[in-house]
């Protein structure tokens, strides 16, 4: 058989304006409007954690976790476990835009992310929610509290930094190259076919753990034919102005209780920028895990889980 090239299926969509709000008054729901202007939310997909149906007026503030890039709702299903059993708190794990089971789109900011989650908290129901986002989603919380401020109870984020990030992350532009490039026989089985990727992979990804994440996006569009889950297109050519540097948010704050998590060996949130962190996050505490990389919550599962627990359940650490 001849070989071809991974096919990613793009979902093209013309972003639509919101008419412009003519009353003079700025409530929440014009500040929400105006904030969402020139986006076009999807609905993302979802995993719910939750032992038995609360009323809604008894039930506390869901916690919405967005993983990181070529990551998954699916990498925080265990933890996702956990944290809800800690908490008792209704425990909602996304799929980013152009990831996993949510719709793709040809847009690719943090704006765009925002908005995302903006609209799943309206779809679902609730006024405000925990945020917790590791490394590209950490980006995503955190520019949605500070854009959002009124809907975020209190705010996590794991191994990012709104001022600095590693130079490491610039790598990931061999990662997508080598995905790009990724040929595969359409007769093979979906193992088979895995195992001749990561083949492939290894020649620019010397990482074996990097590889193994990547390839729980190799999928099987139809029978005998392979395809990246990501929109691998739309995610190159967004990674290095939208995604791989924090937007410039002007003068905003967010005020609320804030907890920034880092891996103890990873140089992702450095200890140098923790002022200026705290000029936006005005309330941010600090905390780094030992023995911890930049996977954080999958170096070191127990150790993640209660320190975000701790600070979930109490108004402090």
């Amino acid at each position: 058989m001849i070989g071809r090239n991974l096919s990613v299926f793009l979902s093209w969509r013309k972003p639509t304006l919101h008419r412009s709000v003519k009353s003079l008054h700025s409530s929440c729901r014009q500040c929400l409007r105006s904030n969402l202007l020139l986006t076009v939310p999807v609905k993302l997909a979802y995993t719910s954690y939750e032992s038995v149906k609360e009323h809604k007026q008894n039930m506390k503030e869901p916690i919405i976790i967005m993983h990181g890039l070529f990551g998954s709702k699916n990498n925080w299903n265990s933890l996702s476990k956990a944290i809800h059993q800690k908490t008792k708190r209704k425990v909602i794990a996304v799929d980013a835009r152009n990831h996993g089971d949510s719709p793709h789109s040809s847009n690719m900011s943090y704006k765009d992310m925002a908005g995302d989650m903006i609209q799943l908290l309206k779809d679902l129901d609730f006024e405000r929610a925990v945020l917790v986002g590791h490394s590209m989603g950490g980006s995503a919380v955190m520019y949605t509290a500070l854009n959002f401020p009124q809907h975020v109870k209190k705010l996590v984020v794991v191994d990012m930094s709104p001022v600095r990030t590693s130079p490491n992350l610039m790598q990931m532009e061999r990662v997508f190259e080598a995905m790009r490039l990724v040929m595969v026989d359409g007769s093979l089985t979906l193992s088979k076919a895995r195992k001749i990727v990561d083949q492939q992979l290894s020649k620019s990804i010397k990482s074996n753990s990097m590889r193994q994440f990547i390839l729980t996006n190799l999928v099987e569009a139809d029978a005998g034919k392979y395809k990246w889950r990501v929109n691998l297109p739309v995610l190159e050519q967004a990674f290095s102005t939208q995604i791989a540097v924090f937007p410039n948010t002007g003068s905003k704050i967010y005020d609320g209780p804030t907890l920034f998590i880092g891996g103890a060996n990873s140089d992702y949130i450095q200890a140098k920028d923790h002022d200026a962190i705290k000029k936006v996050f005005t309330m941010a505490e600090f905390r780094y895990i030992d023995g911890a990389s930049h996977w954080v919550h999958a170096d070191k599962p127990s150790e993640f889980v209660d320190l975000l627990t701790t600070f979930i359940n109490y108004s402090a650490l």
